[in-house]
């Protein structure tokens, strides 16, 4: 299972009938680990000061990272049968197995 996120929604026409689509975007989501720069005063000190460019807006504060994992062409008929009202952010459970992938709600705040 894997943590996957609604990244973007784009109306577009389907390729081989030319009906009207959407392209839905899922991306998946890693928190990112803590990054250490060095044990000791020194790297205490790099740590301060990377936390006070990140306040002034210098350095970006980046949370999390995210990996391009599905793109899907969908008919309004077809997006209509899969169930679900994808939103730009919402956060779901993908499941890859035996043949079948499987898209649920997530229970965890992403």
């Amino acid at each position: 299972m894997v943590q996957v996120r609604v990244y973007r929604i784009s109306s577009v026409t389907e390729p081989t009938s030319g009906l009207p689509a959407k392209q839905v975007e899922l991306v998946e989501v890693k928190q990112r680990s803590v990054q250490g720069y060095g044990a000791g005063d020194e790297g205490r000190m790099v740590q301060n000061m990377v936390n006070q460019l990140q306040s002034m807006g210098l350095v970006p504060q980046i949370r999390e990272m995210v990996f391009p994992k599905v793109t899907m062409v969908l008919t309004e008929s077809e997006y209509d049968m899969l169930g679900l009202r994808l939103d730009v952010n919402d956060g779901y459970e993908l499941e890859i197995k035996n043949g079948a992938m499987s898209l649920k709600k997530s229970t965890e705040g992403i």
